[in-house]
């Protein structure tokens, strides 16, 4: 036996239609703003490796170069993430016991970029 289907189906597929392409157009309008908000870690890394890798150590594991500069995957031990921000959009100036932190100022993209890294490696304090 066949069926025949009448203008309901041909509505409903319509709809479906619509719908998908009302997602589509908003995923395309507003998932780069996203992804900037939230800071891409891998861009991040590239970042401390051209800027702050000569003296700190900026992966999971290692020595900094410079033992006075705190390794990157501890720095939340000492500072709120989130906290550094402000200090690296307007231009970041900080001693490491005696040795001054070249100063650094970085777009507002790259700081989001170089936080989230940051929040990636970030291991905890062992007790």
């Amino acid at each position: 036996m066949t069926r025949i289907k009448g203008n309901g189906g041909a509505s409903a597929q319509y709809a479906n239609m619509t719908i998908r392409l009302i997602l589509l157009a908003f995923t395309i309008l507003f998932a780069p703003h996203v992804a900037v908000a939230a800071g891409v870690a891998s861009r991040g890394r590239m970042i401390a490796v051209r800027y702050c890798s000569p003296c700190h150590a900026i992966g999971l594991k290692g020595d900094s170069p410079n033992h006075k500069s705190p390794p990157f995957r501890t720095i939340s031990q000492r500072y709120p993430i989130m906290d550094l921000e402000e200090a690296l959009g307007e231009g970041i100036m900080v001693g490491h016991e005696g040795l001054e932190m070249p100063m650094f100022s970085f777009e507002p993209a790259d700081v989001e970029d170089l936080l989230a890294y940051l929040r990636s490696i970030q291991t905890r304090k062992r007790k």
